[in-house]
């Protein structure tokens, strides 16, 4: 069984397959995802998967070696697991072991030092990663780029997605012939900021249909250190020429906010539109009946809620993210699933499903144990989707240069989080002992998170719970189940 990996950057399950209660805002236009909507369509679609960290090297490398962020020991963008962490093996690695033939295009691990530079053991072939073909002076937050451009200079996910097909027609005969597999690697950069796509894409979101955010203030009875400032967007000229703080309490100017909103649902379709040419290209090749597709966002993102852009927090919106795996003969009739899972799940799932030897989960302190997972297959879902699973799954947020550490624990009701002092190296474990801040929200009554009920005295009892939950950790929460 060969694999098609696919991974988009900063994409919120704001997809039609996810409208209802699984979606980031009721406030949002239809979105034009032909593509995710027809293998959503043959996968298992996981409506309530989270990420371990809302940032994008600290996830990749956490889905990547299956292993959580207390043990690759990546928080940042900066820091490089086999450096810090472990030589842990990673997904692509180890199909590599197994005789794939294992190639990675575009965005897959983070860029530079954080990835090892791609981490090459991972690879049978030499990485790609194109350049960008525009390169703007003054650069934005969003462009609409004009056909004049794009046409004759495409895009970077555009020559992502081409050298992709590519790939593929070099790999078809000898995956056809069962002489050897491969896995193929594709990560498309948008919507990630800046949001740049050809403009036709604005033509599917008018001005008309894009509303604000119902919630433009942080939630009510929030500790400071649960929020973050966005610097991320006020990084472009755009944003930075409004003087904007990115404080508590404050948020942009209506016009920006729908300007930004629209530019990143084109930017979504424009990827859409991208990883769609390379999936119908394994059905071009005769190779859509022997080869596994998953798809991913690395993490979500906040578009105005709370009054909050970008990632790096806790809370619901920047830590769902979307993830629906095709597994030919056993998912291709779709099968949608409301049970809590984990990012960190996705490594023992390909492995499980492509019939490969299983792999061995991670005891206590496993930094030297190179191959295991600190996650679970989801083929069992993908067999009875209502069966035995988690209760609950757990991501993280770094603060104050790492000296504090925003636990979370999100079960089918609640989100809860502790913002504990954090002992980095060697021990990386934190200190349940001194608190800067703990949340409670209520995703039946406040599906929003625009209440921290943490000092309810009506709620007292739930948080003891939780609390011991969430310091028990989540080996305490698949006991049995691994």
């Amino acid at each position: 069984m060969n694999v098609l990996f696919l991974v988009s950057d900063d994409l919120r399950p704001q997809l039609g397959m996810y409208n209802g209660p699984s979606a980031p805002s009721s406030v949002h236009p239809p979105m034009h995802t032909p593509a995710l909507d027809a293998l959503s369509r043959r996968s298992l679609l996981l409506k309530r998967a989270y990420v371990q960290e809302a940032l994008c090297s600290p996830s990749r490398t956490s889905f990547l070696t299956g292993r959580r962020p207390d043990t690759t020991h990546v928080y940042d963008l900066t820091h490089y697991f086999r450096h810090v962490g472990g030589n842990f093996t990673t997904i692509p690695q180890y199909f590599k072991m197994y005789g794939y033939r294992t190639i990675g295009v575009g965005k897959i691990f983070h860029s530079g030092r954080a990835s090892g530079y791609d981490d090459p053991i991972s690879w049978t072939d030499p990485y790609f990663r194109p350049k960008q073909t525009l390169h703007f002076k003054d650069v934005k937050s969003w462009r609409a780029v004009p056909l004049s451009e794009w046409s004759r200079k495409p895009l970077r996910d555009t020559l992502i997605a081409n050298h992709g097909i590519e790939t593929l027609r070099k790999v078809a005969s000898k995956a056809r012939s069962g002489e050897q597999p491969f896995f193929l690697a594709v990560g498309l950069r948008k919507p990630h900021l800046p949001f740049e796509f050809p403009d036709k894409f604005l033509s599917y979101y008018p001005k008309d249909s894009v509303k604000l955010p119902t919630n433009p203030y942080a939630p009510k009875d929030m500790p400071p250190i649960a929020w973050s400032p966005y610097g991320e967007l006020m990084h472009y000229s755009d944003i930075g020429a409004l003087n904007v703080t990115g404080a508590i309490a404050t948020t942009l100017p209506n016009d920006v906010v729908l300007d930004l909103r629209r530019a990143y649902y084109s930017a979504v379709s424009y990827m859409d539109n991208e990883m769609g040419r390379v999936i119908a290209e394994l059905e071009t090749l005769g190779l859509a009946n022997n080869t596994i597709v998953s798809f991913l966002g690395d993490h979500g993102w906040q578009l105005g809620e709370h009054g909050e852009w970008c990632k790096h927090t806790n809370f619901e919106i920047a830590n769902h993210a979307p993830m629906m795996i095709h597994v030919p003969g056993l998912t291709d009739r779709g099968i949608v699933t409301e049970q809590l899972t984990e990012f960190v799940d996705l490594f023992p799932t390909l492995v499980d499903a492509a019939g490969l030897p299983p792999l061995p989960f991670c005891p206590i302190d496993s930094e030297d144990i190179a191959t295991c997972t600190e996650g679970l297959s989801l083929v069992p879902l993908m067999k009875n989707r209502k069966g035995h699973w988690k209760s609950a799954v757990f991501s993280q947020y770094p603060r104050e240069h790492f000296r504090i550490m925003g636990y979370s624990i999100r079960t089918h009701r609640y989100r809860y989080t502790e913002w504990a002092k954090f002992h980095g190296k060697p021990v990386y474990k934190p200190d349940w002992g001194t608190l800067y801040g703990v949340e409670l929200y209520d995703h039946k009554n406040d599906p929003a998170e625009n209440m921290n009920l943490v000092n309810d005295p009506q709620h007292a009892a739930t948080r003891h719970h939780l609390s011991q939950r969430l310091r028990a950790g989540w080996r305490a929460e698949v006991q049995g189940l691994k």
